[in-house]
């Protein structure tokens, strides 16, 4: 499949010339920045220190969907909350496809299923191995071809700057930070029954939406990267529906308030 299959698609029941991104994330192409930082749960209050966000659209063809313009200081970036899962992630983000978005930045929660990896420390994935149904449909212009399994990689450039500025905020500021093998999921309640299953794969983390953010963002041919604070460990018997100590909670906490922000503001400067 190529991207302007679906463009072409959308055309067929639509009026040619549609503004895709007007549509779909309620916002002028034009408007969208170089680089976009895009999350599926977090608005940009969470990462207080990425600049002033200005909301420029929210509920357009979801209710969950949200974009700011934020002011960082050196330049404006746009920021883009989608809601959680891989379906309405990819909605999104297959919308900058007709923008002048250059380089994208995911970040979001992860869990980890590695003993090694502590709540409140930083993901980085090198690849995120295709468990969610949405990729079907951008995988093929044939629904029934299984892509569950394949691994999906950001943009190496992009990936390599991101583990040099992590490398060093981490350093400065006392936190953790790993190379994720991210396993994609659709599920929270059904997933523990797979665990073992998915560490045999060689992952060390499980979420919900890299895998089909990395594949649409080929598609695109926009480079993209992604950057996640653990929120859960089930190895460690801490998964997200049991209870966290008050020094891990504030860890992650500061971690995605602090320190975050500065990865970010300092790699989006890198590029």
């Amino acid at each position: 499949m190529q991207y302007d299959d679906l463009i072409s698609g959308i055309y067929r029941f639509v009026d040619d010339g549609t503004d895709i991104c007007a549509r779909f994330l309620g916002v002028e192409s034009k408007r969208i920045q170089r680089n976009v930082v895009i999350s599926p749960g977090w608005k940009p209050e969470r990462m207080p220190a990425l600049g002033n966000p200005e909301l420029i659209a929210s509920g357009a063809l979801y209710g969950s969907l949200n974009v700011w313009n934020i002011n960082t200081g050196d330049e404006e970036i746009t920021y883009i909350q989608t809601g959680c899962g891989a379906p309405i992630l990819m909605d999104a983000l297959l919308s900058l496809g007709v923008s002048d978005c250059e380089n994208i930045i995911f970040v979001s929660s992860v869990g980890a299923v590695d003993a090694n990896i502590s709540i409140g420390d930083i993901v980085i994935p090198e690849y995120s191995i295709t468990g969610d149904g949405a990729s079907r449909y951008i995988a093929s212009n044939a629904l029934d071809k299984d892509v569950f399994g394949e691994k999906m990689c950001p943009d190496a450039s992009l990936l390599n700057q991101l583990k040099l500025e992590t490398e060093k905020i981490c350093k400065e500021t006392n936190t953790k930070w790993h190379i994720g093998r991210t396993f994609c999921t659709d599920t929270i309640f059904a997933e523990f029954a797979h665990v073992d299953t998915i560490i045999s794969t060689g992952c060390n983390s499980i979420d919900m939406e890299t895998a089909v953010a990395f594949r649409s963002a080929k598609l695109m041919n926009k480079p993209i990267v992604a950057l996640l604070n653990v929120t859960d460990n089930t190895v460690a018997r801490k998964s997200l529906i049991n209870e966290t100590t008050k020094n891990e909670d504030e860890y992650r906490l500061f971690v995605r308030r602090e320190v975050f922000p500065r990865i970010i503001n300092g790699f989006i400067k890198s590029i």
